[in-house]
């Protein structure tokens, strides 16, 4: 009798195994590929920016502004608006309802076009907008003309986030990863020809991204229409006209979602900015939030992953799988960030010089090393929650409890430490990160008390309701 207890619990054991062992097979399809396209399209910014250094510190200070507001502007909504792409067609793929996936992507498309299109006014005015927000008059004039460069880089937005969701939601986003490192390089070779060898300046180096970012769209384009989707690319559709208006809703609260996550840390970036040695300030901040803005990058692959497996298994009615799927990729993520958070500690000191050699700005990093660690751990938990809401399309959610963790009590206390008792950018960072502290655990405990059978009718219903008679 021992034995066959012994015997059973055993082989629970070698399920548990074979059960983890296959989920984080199917983790790593989506969060792999995710990762290297995120770090690749990341790095290409860095690399512009890299070069346009060498050309003068005008134009770079131009770029960065640009970067920082514009784009960080553009960005955040048009990533967010595309995660209603990522619900839509994983629990679709899911439900097996392929045919209809083909159509949500030309509605992202039709939704985003109109989105970046709106958006126009931003970079084509900049100058007069950054003048108008007190920004030096030369650094302004050099930052709007580097704005309308970044017009054909605004319209790939709208085709590599909706691309990149519609592909990894049926587990086909590795062709999307290699593209994306395979145009890094080429970027990286571009750069160097139209920057160093032809002094093309600032038209050489946006002309090697916008070429670089333009072709790993149309490889993307060729897989999907050329016949490697073909249960959910059936071509286009004037059915991709009709219903637009849940996906609108749906866009709208994701946008807002990421937004509100994004621009937190370019509020704070700004409130650092009237500190005492505020260049200072300025510098550690930003070389802290360049950090854990490369891991973040990671930890996308995790959101995109989580996201994709809870859509699937909802769309597919498996409460439990969603479930299980939840604890692997939470797991696996946490480790990460542990790593991440003793790396962070051991070379507090060593971390700023990659960035620069400012002994003062150097003791400034280290100074704010633990909560830079801190602030790496917590990403590891956000992404994985954020990936929840955004499989069970809860966009709406997210975006409530962004403003009132971020902006009602994160920006506040922020402020409230950093000038009334003059902990300088220490407390602005205590700030920030006792609202993403507020952010996870609600967003935890939401996780850990939600009905997932109900969610599993949500989705349903979703699909029913959305699914072409």
């Amino acid at each position: 009798m021992e034995e066959k207890l012994l015997g059973s619990e055993s082989k629970g054991v070698n399920d548990l195994k074979g059960r983890v062992w296959e989920e984080s097979k199917k983790i790593w399809r989506v969060g792999f590929p995710s990762m290297l396209a995120r770090v690749s399209q990341f790095g290409m910014f860095v690399v512009t920016q890299a070069f346009i250094g060498h050309v003068a510190e005008i134009e770079l200070a131009g770029y960065a502004l640009t970067q920082i507001i514009a784009v960080r502007f553009a960005n955040g909504i048009l990533l967010g608006m595309s995660s209603a792409t990522e619900t839509l067609c994983g629990q679709a793929f899911g439900a097996k309802q392929y045919d209809v996936m083909g159509i949500y992507l030309q509605r992202s498309w039709i939704v985003n076009l109109v989105a970046a299109t709106l958006l126009l006014p931003v970079f084509i005015f900049s100058a007069q907008i950054f003048k108008l927000l007190g920004g030096d008059e030369e650094i302004a004039n050099i930052a709007g003309y580097i704005s309308l460069w970044f017009i054909p880089i605004l319209y790939f937005f709208v085709f590599s986030f909706t691309t990149l969701k519609f592909l990894q939601s049926q587990m086909k986003n590795m062709i999307v990863g290699w593209i994306s490192a395979a145009s890094f390089v080429l970027h990286v070779f571009l750069s160097w020809i139209f920057v160093s060898k032809l002094n093309l300046g600032v038209p050489g180096a946006m002309s090697a991204m916008i070429i670089s970012s333009w072709l790993s769209i149309i490889g993307q384009l060729v897989y999907i229409f050329c016949g490697w989707c073909p249960l959910t690319w059936k071509g286009f559709t004037s059915s991709s006209f009709s219903d637009l208006f849940p996906m609108i809703k749906l866009s709208i609260s994701s946008g807002i979602m990421l937004c509100l996550e994004l621009w937190y840390n370019a509020l704070l970036v700004l409130l650092a900015g009237y500190m005492e040695r505020a260049s200072i300030q300025i510098s550690a901040f930003s070389i802290c939030l360049n950090i854990t803005a490369w891991e973040f990058m990671l930890c996308l692959g995790f959101l995109a992953s989580c996201s994709v497996r809870v859509s699937n298994e909802l769309g597919r009615g498996d409460a439990e799988a969603a479930k299980f799927s939840i604890k692997v990729i939470l797991s696996k993520s946490m480790i990460l960030g542990i790593i991440l958070f003793v790396l962070c500690l051991v070379f507090r000191r060593e971390i700023a010089y990659i960035f620069t050699d400012d002994k003062a700005v150097i003791e400034a990093v280290s100074d704010l090393s633990f909560l830079l660690a801190f602030s790496v751990l917590l990403n590891s938990f956000q992404s994985v929650l954020t990936g929840v809401a955004v499989g069970a399309g809860r966009q709406s959610t997210v975006a409530y409890i962004n403003i009132g963790c971020y902006y009602v009590i994160g920006v506040p206390v922020g402020v409230i430490l950093g000038y009334v008792f003059h902990m300088q950018v220490k407390g602005i960072w205590i700030g920030m990160t006792l609202g993403v502290v507020m952010q996870v655990t609600v967003l935890g405990y939401i996780t850990l008390t939600t009905d997932w059978d109900e969610q599993v009718n949500k989705a349903s219903e979703r699909l029913n309701r959305w699914l072409l008679k």
